[in-house]
Order: C-alpha cells, then structure tokens, then sequence
C-alpha cells in the first residue's frame, strides 16, 4: 500500500477528530490564501492602477510585444505610434507595461 493510504490511517479518530479537521481544513485554506489569492489580487490591482494612468505620450509595451508611444487615449482604447506613420489602435486591457524616459520598466 502507498504512504497515502497510511497516512489516512494515522489520523486520529474519536472526540477530537472534528476539531482536528477543521483545523487542518482552516490552515490549508490560509495557506492558499496567502500564497495565491492575495498575491494574484494584489498584481491586478497594480495592474488595473497603471492602465488608468496611461496617458498621452507615454511609452507602452503591449501583451503582443509592440512599443510605441500613445498618441490618443480614450477609455477603452489607445492610438499607439509605433513607427514613423504606423498608428495601431490598442485595447487598453492589454498593455503590459508603460516604459520610462530610457525605455525600462520603472520597478515599484
């Protein structure tokens, strides 16, 4: 038999099996929560904070890889210079970064 099953056998039974349960129960979902819940929470709310401060003549990186600078900004959408006379309209949801003046992702 694998360790598993031994492993099953080993928890304890009687008046306090519930509350060992529980506890167990209880740590494994903070455990989760504070390893991948907050985490993931608190990047799209850095996310979300950034697309709302994108203006007009900020360098962008977008998800698919193109740089360029914001020509117009509406609220779902931006008009992105990305060469001398190439405009591509973006979605905003999908810039990956706004760039500083040396062209680096400024770290916070």
């Amino acid at each position: 038999m694998n360790s598993a099953f031994y492993a099953l056998m080993m928890v304890p039974r009687g008046p306090n099996s519930t509350i060992i349960n529980v506890v167990m129960f209880g740590s494994m979902f903070a455990i989760f929560y504070f390893l991948l819940i907050r985490p993931q929470t608190k990047e799209r709310e850095r996310h979300d904070k950034m697309l709302s401060s994108v203006k007009k003549g900020d360098d962008i990186v977008t998800t698919g890889g193109i740089i360029g600078k914001v020509v117009h900004a509406e609220e779902k959408q931006l008009t992105v210079r990305t060469g001398e006379n190439t405009r591509v309209t973006v979605d905003r949801s999908r810039i990956a970064a706004v760039l500083d003046h040396k062209g680096n992702v400024p770290e916070e």
